[in-house]
C-alpha cells in the first residue's frame, strides 16, 4: 500500500501530517511512536516549506519476512522545488496491526474531522507528556540517587584518604620502629661482640690497646685513654679540662659550642685544646675511685643520643676488663714470685750434672703444684724427684711446699725411693683426704752405677744412654700418692754408664688434649736421643733449653711444665 501528497503550503502540510497520524493508527502504531513520527515529520515539513517549492509526502506499507509490517514515510523535492537535488528524508516505524476500516485514506477535509484529528493529536500529546513527566520522575528520582550515591563516593573517598593516611603513617610507624628496632640490636650486638674482645685478655695493656681498634670509625673518629697511673708517662701530655671535670665528678662530659642533649651526659663548654670539635669525656669507673678517662670525638657532627648510652656501658665494662686484668696481673706475679721461691737451688754433685726448668701455664694465675728437687741423703746419695699435685692455685702450691719438706724430713732417716714414696702417700692420704698427687724419685749413689727409682702415677722417666740409646722406663709405678688405697710403691733399678742422661717431667711436658700422653712421650725420647753425648756434656742447661722448644712451640700450656735432667758425666 502506498500514498502520496503533494505539499507547497501550511494547510497541505498540516493534512498530509493528520493523515498520517491516522494512517499510523490505524496500522496500531503506539501512541508514542505515532507522535514521534508526526512531531518529526511536522519539523522537517516546516523546513521544506521554508525553503518553498512542492514536495512529495509518501507513506508505503511494507511486509518483510522476519521484520514484520513497517510504515515508511519518505519526503521528496519537486523539480520545482528550491531544494532540487537534495536527498530525500525517510523514516520508519513499525505497525503491529493491520489496517483497520476507520483507517485514513485522505487528507481529511471535514472540519469535524479535522477536529478530531487535533484532539486525538492533543491526546497522543497529552500521552506523551505523561510518559514524559514520568520519564521526569524517574530522571528526578534517578538524580537524586546519583546524588546520594556522589555523596556516598564522596564520603568512601575521604575515609579512604583517612583510611590511607592511618595506613601511610603506621607504615611509617612501623619503618621508624623498624629501624629503631634495627639499630638497638646492632649496638646490642656491638656491645656484646667488643665486651667478649675486652674481657678476652687478662693484660690491661692490651684491653687499652684494643679499645680504638673496636670504637674507631664506626662510634668514633678518634679515641685517648688517659689512665691516672700512666700520668707520669704522659705526664707531658695536656688533657681537655672535660676530662678533669670527668675525673673530678665522675660523671661523663660533654664538650662542644653546642648542647650535646645526651642523657646523663653534662655540657661543658668547647675544649680550649680542639675548640672546633666536640669532645664527650666518659670516667672509667670502679669500686674503689675511677681509673682515667675515655675521651671520644664523634665520627659525624655528633653522637646520636642512643649511640653515647652504648659508649658510656661499654666504658664502664672497658673499666671493669682492665680492674679485672691488673687485679690478675697482680696476683699471677705475687703467685709467681711465690712459686719461684718454693723451687730450690739445684745442688753441685761432683761427676753428676743438674739442669730443671719450670714453666708456668700460660692461664691462669701462673701457680700450680708442679715442683722439683734434689737433695743429698746423709749416706751420700743424690735423690732427684718431680712431683705434681692435682690442681692449680695457692692451695695446690702450699700442699706442693709441705710435700717437699716432708719428703726431705723422710729422706734424713735413709730410705729407698719407693719407701719414701709410700711414707709421702700415707702422709698426703692423712693430711689432705681430697687432695692427690703424683711424683717419681730417682736416687743416685756416687761410688755405684746403678740408678734406684720408684713412680707414684707419674709419666715414666726417659734415660738417654751415651751411645744415644733411648728407654722408657714404665715399669709398674705405683698409685697416686693420696687416694684412699693402702699401697707400698716399689723400687726399680737400671745400671748407669758414663755420659748417661735421665729425665724427669710432668706431664704438662708431653701431654696434649688432642694427642693424649704417649705420643708426647715418643717425641720427648726422640728429642733427647738427638743430642750428642759431647753436647750435654759441655751444656746441659742450653740442652734443657732445647729440648723444650720443639715440645712446647706447638701448642700454648694449659698445664705447668717441669723438667728435671741429671746427666752422668765423664763419658770421655
Amino acid at each position: 500500500m502506498k500514498r502520496t501528497w503533494q505539499i507547497s503550503t501550511v494547510t497541505d502540510a498540516a493534512r498530509a501530517r493528520i493523515a498520517t497520524a491516522r494512517l499510523a493508527a490505524a496500522y496500531g502504531v503506539p501512541p508514542l511512536d505515532r507522535t514521534r513520527l508526526a512531531a518529526a515529520l511536522s519539523a522537517h515539513l516546516r523546513q521544506c516549506l521554508t525553503k518553498g517549492g512542492v514536495w512529495r509526502l509518501s507513506l508505503t506499507v511494507t511486509r518483510a519476512p522476519g521484520e514484520g509490517t513497517l510504515l515508511h514515510t519518505v519526503v521528496t523535492p519537486s523539480h520545482d522545488a528550491a531544494a532540487a537535488g537534495e536527498p530525500p528524508w525517510r523514516t520508519a516505524v513499525a505497525c503491529p496491526e493491520s489496517a483497520r476500516a476507520d483507517g485514513g485514506d485522505g487528507v481529511p477535509e471535514d472540519p469535524a474531522v479535522l477536529a478530531e484529528a487535533l484532539l486525538g493529536a492533543d491526546e497522543d500529546t497529552a500521552l506523551v507528556l505523561e510518559k514524559l513527566t514520568e520519564q521526569e520522575q524517574l530522571v528526578a528520582f534517578h538524580r537524586e540517587e546519583l546524588h546520594q550515591t556522589n555523596q556516598g563516593v564522596l564520603a568512601l573517598h575521604a575515609e579512604l584518604d583517612a583510611a590511607g593516611r592511618a595506613q601511610r603513617e603506621a607504615f611509617a610507624a612501623e619503618r621508624k620502629a623498624r629501624t629503631e628496632a634495627e639499630n638497638a640490636r646492632r649496638r646490642l650486638t656491638f656491645l656484646a661482640d667488643a665486651s667478649a674482645v675486652l674481657t678476652a685478655s687478662l693484660n690491661h695493656d692490651e684491653i687499652v690497646r684494643r679499645l680504638p681498634d673496636l670504637l674507631v670509625p664506626e662510634y668514633a673518629r678518634s679515641v685517648d685513654v688517659w689512665l691516672f697511673d700512666h700520668d707520669d708517662q704522659q705526664r707531658q701530655t695536656p688533657h681537655p679540662a672535660a676530662a678533669v671535670v670527668a675525673a673530678r665528678t665522675g660523671r661523663p662530659q660533654y664538650a662542644a659550642d653546642h648542647p650535646g642533649g645526651l642523657p646523663g651526659v653534662d655540657d661543658q663548654p668547647p675544649s680550649a685544646l680542639e675548640p672546633g670539635r666536640p669532645l664527650l669525656c666518659i670516667p672509667l669507673p670502679t669500686r674503689r675511685a675511677p681509673l682515667g678517662v675515655l675521651t671520644l670525638s664523634p665520627p659525624g657532627e655528633r653522637w646520636d643520643p642512643d649511640d653515647a648510652v652504648m659508649l658510656i656501658e661499654l666504658t664502664r665494662r672497658a673499666s671493669i676488663a682492665i680492674d679485672n686484668a691488673r687485679r690478675f696481673e697482680h696476683n699471677r706475679d705475687i703467685a709467681e714470685t711465690l712459686q719461684r721461691a718454693l723451687l730450690t737451688d739445684l745442688p753441685a754433685t761432683p761427676g753428676l750434672t743438674l739442669a730443671a726448668r719450670y714453666l708456668p701455664a700460660t692461664h691462669g694465675l701462673n701457680i700450680g703444684g708442679d715442683w722439683y728437687d734434689a737433695f743429698r741423703q746423709p749416706d751420700g746419695s743424690l735423690i732427684a724427684v718431680v712431683g705434681d699435685v692435682t690442681g692449680h692455685g695457692l692451695h695446690a702450691a702450699v700442699m706442693m711446699s709441705q710435700l717437699r719438706t716432708a719428703l726431705r724430713a723422710y729422706a734424713v732417716d735413709g730410705g729407698s725411693p719407693g719407701r719414701l714414696l709410700t711414707r709421702l702417700h700415707m702422709f698426703l692420704h692423712h693430711l689432705q683426704p681430697d687432695l692427690y698427687a703424683t711424683a717419681v724419685i730417682a736416687r743416685f749413689h756416687p761410688d755405684d752405677p746403678t740408678l734406684t727409682w720408684a713412680a707414684a702415677g707419674h709419666p715414666p722417666p726417659v734415660l738417654r744412654t751415651a751411645d744415644g740409646r733411648v728407654t722408657t722406663l714404665d715399669a709398674k709405678p705405683g698409685a697416686m700418692l693420696g687416694i684412699p688405697l693402702r699401697q707400698e710403691i716399689d723400687d726399680h733399678t737400671v745400671r748407669l754408664t758414663p755420659g748417661s742422661t735421665l729425665a724427669l717431667y710432668t706431664d704438662g711436658l708431653v701431654e696434649r688434649r688432642a694427642r693424649g700422653i704417649d705420643p708426647g712421650i715418643e717425641r720427648l725420647a726422640a728429642a733427647l736421643g738427638a743430642f750428642r753425648s759431647a753436647e750435654l756434656d759441655a751444656d746441659l742447661e742450653g740442652s734443657a733449653d732445647r729440648l723444650l722448644d720443639p715440645l712446647l712451640s706447638d701448642s700454648e700450656r694449659d698445664d705447668d711444665v717441669c723438667l728435671l735432667l741429671c746427666h752422668l758425666g765423664g763419658a770421655g
